[in-house]
């Protein structure tokens, strides 16, 4: 999976899968989590927010941690 990197204090990279669903977040601190069945426009929304200058961590907290999606921690 194809990794970008994102403007965050907390977040290194992300990627997506679309086939699966599967949205990877790398961490500053080396961590890689998959989130497993993640809809393709929070992936967009994620990099929006990204480009935009907002808060990434905010955003993966409000629609992707605490909407649950089943997740591991590589």
């Amino acid at each position: 999976m194809e990794r970008f990197p994102v403007v965050s204090s907390n977040v290194a990279e992300v990627g997506y899968d679309e086939a699966s669903g599967t949205l990877e977040v790398v961490f500053k601190d080396g961590s890689v989590y998959n989130y497993f069945d993640v809809p393709g426009v929070v992936y967009e929304g994620l990099l929006a927010t990204s480009s935009r200058g907002e808060s990434v961590g905010k955003y993966l907290n409000i629609n992707v941690k605490k909407v649950g999606y089943r997740y591991t921690k590589l």
